[in-house]
């Protein structure tokens, strides 16, 4: 109940509201009946009036109200839903989009780092489950491809079932998303058992087997320099591929910056693309859709030495008339 209050009091969009509300009622439902037998002849038959039918007791009209709410609110949720695959859709059909998605215990650090990295206001504090709402937001600086970065909800241990199922709009993130980021509290003496929680959560999902790179975040709260270089070296001693970082120290991030930068450009294509004088409006795409690692120019047009996907090379050759 306490964490079906905390969830209450942090949903912000007409989504987490609802899905709050299905599993508020759904907590209620079945302690009913309880409550009808502390409550006395309140909770007993009586008489078909104002909508009940013969015999229907008080108990029971309120448990078929909730049933009704909670298929009312399933259906708005059902519409949410298919309005955010077609803008998750809208998103993937652009060119040079790439998606990462921040995972973790609840209180690691998620929406701190989600500043960081892509320079946005988001809500950042100090308790359980402050974001609750999924939010997106572009990598910056940006990068070739455009990364878009999605904070999630955060985990909890024995995390109820109906409240995984009700916020599976904000995990559809992890499941869309090309890489994760497992943010882990370094400084919380059970970050290990935390770290077991959000594996296990992202298996029940389906979204295990997504790339994945642990961070190991607020390593700046683990006692004086010495203390914090013995739990890096320990932390990178069992997790080889680990980040150890504080989001709160910029040289940092730009280090995960760039380890995500590359993730990402591991596939592109490195070509020249020779851009005739008559085509140069097609300049700023080059620009837009690719890296650019040298440009020269002769009588005929202008060269460039570029990465990127090799789609969108294709689709640039086919407008400048060149195959």
């Amino acid at each position: 109940m306490v964490i079906l209050e905390i969830f209450h009091r942090n949903a912000r969009s007409r989504a987490a509201r609802a899905q709050v509300e299905i599993a508020r009622l759904g907590y209620m439902a079945p302690r009913l009946r309880e409550a009808a037998k502390l409550a006395g002849p309140q909770g007993r038959q009586r008489s078909g009036e104002g909508g009940r039918g013969a015999g229907e007791s008080q108990t029971e009209l309120d448990r078929r109200k909730i049933r009704d709410r909670i298929a009312e609110l399933q259906l708005e949720i059902v519409a949410m839903d298919a309005e955010r695959k077609t803008q998750r859709a809208r998103r993937q059909e652009r060119k040079g989009l790439a998606a990462v998605a921040l995972v973790g215990y609840t209180n690691a650090g998620k929406s701190t780092l989600m500043r960081a990295l892509t320079g946005s206001e988001v809500l950042v504090a100090n308790k359980l489950f402050a974001t609750l709402d999924t939010t997106v937001r572009a990598l910056y600086p940006e990068s070739v491809p455009r990364v878009l970065v999605s904070d999630t909800v955060g985990f909890i241990k024995n995390l109820p079932h109906g409240l995984v199922a009700s916020f599976k709009s904000t995990l559809d993130e992890a499941l869309d998303a090309s890489l994760l980021l497992h943010v882990i509290d370094a400084s919380d003496p059970g970050f290990e058992r935390q770290l077991e929680v959000t594996d296990e959560v992202l298996e029940e999902i389906g979204a295990n087997v997504v790339p994945r790179i642990r961070v190991f975040n607020k390593i700046d709260h683990v006692g004086d320099a010495a203390a914090q270089a013995e739990c890096e070296a320990a932390l990178r001693a069992k997790y080889p591929d680990c980040i150890v970082m504080s989001a709160r120290r910029p040289d940092e991030v730009a280090k995960l910056h760039h380890k995500i930068v590359e993730f990402f450009q591991q596939d592109l294509v490195e070509t020249e693309i020779f851009l005739p004088w008559t085509a140069q409006q097609l300049r700023g795409e080059i620009y837009a859709n690719c890296q650019v690692l040298e440009e020269r120019s002769d009588n005929d047009g202008a060269f460039f030495r570029v990465r990127s996907e090799a789609d969108v090379i294709k689709k640039i050759r086919e407008q400048c008339g060149v195959e």
